[in-house]
Parts: structure tokens; C-alpha cells; sequence
């Protein structure tokens, strides 16, 4: 099963998007959450050829957070929406979240600890694929200021539960794949941090 890891495009559709069976946008498809962008987004993600595809919102879709679910118009029976959710295609069990640590006054924001864990513990045990927005933390989060951003609680049920594969964006500046503990985890933004189209979508054999 061929994988395509994208996130971050902050409503820049100029990307040629590789071949293969699943298509994974991690988050943050626009850049200030509008439902004109959302709906934009949403179209040209529909019409990828890839026979599945999945998707979460990021810190900037705000209409994500504040719409309801039958509000978000999607016509593609084979693209699945992910809100602390999950689905199975071909037996590959997938589950998706848009929750990350508090970052200013931004869509999804949680407190660290018990409060952000409440929504990891909602994992199931036997996620093949997890999708996140934020990455954990000290695994492709290294902000340019040398900071690590990315969430603790995430990381200890991610190490907890052993997914083949972790995807998660938010962090431009970390892209990057790694491998840790037989999980491989990719950070697949494709903007940099100055929100330039710099950096290609990853392609993951499972």
C-alpha cells in the first residue's frame, strides 16, 4: 500500500502530488480557516486521483472547529474527515485528530497534560496510522529558535501503542522523516517556515 504524506499547504493547491493508493493531508489546508478556503481546499482534495483519501483540520482551519459536521460538504465517498476519529481501508486501521498543545489564540488548542491527554487516550491500541496535526515531542519539532514543541503526551501513547506509521505537520521547519521503536514517523509540511512551497510530499510503502 503506496502513501502520500502531505500537510501544511495553507490553501496553496501548486503542488504536482505523486501516485499511489492513500492520499494524507495532516492539517492546516488553509491559512485563516474562512469556509470560502475550506471549500476550496476540500474541492481540489476531492479530485486527487488517489483511490482513498483522509484528512484532519490544523491549528488554522478555524471552520472546522466552529462548523458543524454535517456542514462540511463532501461528495467523494472514498474521503474521509478524521476529528479524534478513525477509519479502515484495506484493513489498515487509520485515526485522526487536529488537537495540539496550546499556541496562542489559534483553532484546536488544549493545555498540556491531563487535559490534551484526554483526547490521546482516545487512541485505540491498534492504530496502524495515526494522523495528528502536532508533532510529539522531540521527534521532528525543532522550531528554528532551537526550541521542541511538539506534545509530550502524544509521544508517550505513541510509543505506548507502536503505530507503523505517525504523520503530523505544524512545525514547517522540522519536515522530515524518521524512524523510532519500528514506528516511522514523518513530519510532511510542505510549506517552510516562511510559508514558502519548498518541500515535496512523502511517499510511504506499508
Amino acid at each position: 500500500m503506496k502513501i502520500v504524506l502531505i500537510s501544511d499547504t495553507h490553501g496553496n493547491h501548486n503542488f504536482i502530488i505523486p501516485e499511489g493508493d492513500i492520499l494524507i493531508h495532516a492539517g492546516d489546508v488553509s491559512l485563516r480557516g474562512t469556509k470560502k478556503e475550506i471549500d476550496s481546499f476540500i474541492d481540489w482534495f476531492q479530485k486527487q486521483p488517489h483511490k482513498h483519501k483522509i484528512f484532519i483540520a490544523g491549528n488554522h482551519d478555524f471552520y472546522f472547529e466552529e462548523a458543524l459536521k454535517n456542514n462540511i460538504k463532501i461528495n467523494d465517498t472514498n474521503l474521509n474527515y478524521l476529528n479524534d476519529s478513525g477509519c479502515e481501508i484495506e484493513g489498515i486501521k487509520f485515526w485522526g485528530s487536529p488537537i495540539q498543545p496550546t499556541f496562542f489564540n489559534w483553532a484546536f488548542n488544549r493545555e498540556r497534560g491531563e487535559e490534551i491527554k484526554k483526547y490521546w487516550d482516545l487512541i485505540p491500541n491498534d492504530t496502524d496510522v495515526l494522523i495528528t496535526h502536532g508533532p510529539p515531542h522531540k521527534i521532528l519539532d525543532l522550531t528554528k529558535n532551537g526550541e521542541y514543541v511538539g506534545c509530550e503526551e502524544l509521544k508517550k501513547k505513541v510509543l505506548e501503542i507502536k503505530p507503523k506509521l505517525h504523520v503530523f505537520g505544524h512545525i514547517h521547519e522540522a519536515y522530515g522523516k524518521t524512524v523510532r521503536n519500528k514506528t516511522t514517523f514523518v513530519n510532511a509540511s510542505l510549506l517552510d517556515d516562511k510559508y514558502r512551497n519548498v518541500n515535496a510530499p512523502i511517499v510511504i510503502d506499508i
